[in-house]
């Protein structure tokens, strides 16, 4: 039997980019949009595709429990979860909370609960954590609380959230749910290269929307995958840095209290 794939956030730019290569490797493919309007734009990337596609319309900003959650994973039916949603900077504070956190915690919850989900990707950004990341410098770690606590602090607040509560909620499931949680550096629409660092990056840098979307459904096709891994645009091919994450174990979640994470979400 195909895979089946849940997609939540069909319309967003690298969800737009995943698509047709989750569609390449024959899986069937639910891309989770609000607006029904959007529906033509992400079928007609279906085209010469051997998977299959399929549009269910929620909006998020709907989804207040992980009941409710739970009940778009039963329609779904899927084997692999892809959080590529958020507010986007629109609806200020409330709806970055309502999205970026709350429905993706609700979702988290709901998958953590569904043993038939195996796998699920978040994506979310390379500054989201609350400790220095070991391997950085003090240049690294100064940008990354300028942006935490200055330019985007609802954004971080909800992200970082949202990133706990899948590491720690994979935990309490066990090895029977990869949780794997990708972290790229400022987002851009130049054309992909093939060609990035992934794994422990520095915290300042760029990576193509594109190569994001490969990277993304290669982590999620690729057995063993699982943890933090941050991205930026570099020097290896995308394949090998792939293979080389996974062979070595990363993870960029080094030097955070992964015990507080289990403590708050199960005492919450």
């Amino acid at each position: 039997m195909p895979l089946r794939v849940l997609l939540i956030g069909g319309h967003g730019k690298v969800s737009l980019l995943m698509t047709p290569l989750l569609l390449q490797r024959s899986w069937i493919v639910t891309s989770l949009i609000r607006d029904p309007g959007q529906a033509d734009e992400i079928l007609a990337k279906s085209h010469g595709q051997p998977g299959t596609l399929e549009i269910l319309v929620r909006s998020l900003e709907d989804v207040n429990s992980p009941q409710q959650a739970r009940g778009i994973i039963d329609e779904a039916k899927p084997d692999y979860v892809i959080w590529s949603a958020g507010a986007g900077g629109k609806g200020g504070p409330r709806l970055t909370y309502a999205i970026d956190r709350d429905a993706a915690k609700h979702f988290i919850t709901a998958c953590a609960n569904t043993p038939s989900v195996r796998k699920f990707l978040l994506i979310s950004y390379i500054g989201s954590r609350r400790q220095r990341a070991p391997w950085w410098t003090d240049e690294d770690w100064a940008s990354c609380q300028k942006v935490n606590t200055e330019v985007l602090p609802h954004y971080f607040a909800a992200k970082v959230e949202a990133d706990e509560c899948l590491t720690a909620l994979a935990q309490g499931r066990g090895r029977d749910l990869a949780a794997i949680i990708l972290r790229p550096g400022n987002l851009t629409d130049d054309k992909p290269t093939g060609m990035v660092t992934l794994g422990k990056t520095r915290a300042n840098g760029k990576v193509s929307r594109g190569d994001v979307a490969d990277v993304a459904v290669r982590l999620l096709e690729k057995v063993g995958t699982q943890g933090w891994l941050d991205l930026l645009e570099g020097g290896d091919e995308v394949e090998d840095a792939v293979e080389r994450v996974v062979r070595d174990g990363v993870n960029c979640i080094e030097g955070e209290d992964v015990e507080a994470m289990i403590k708050t979400q199960y005492t919450s």
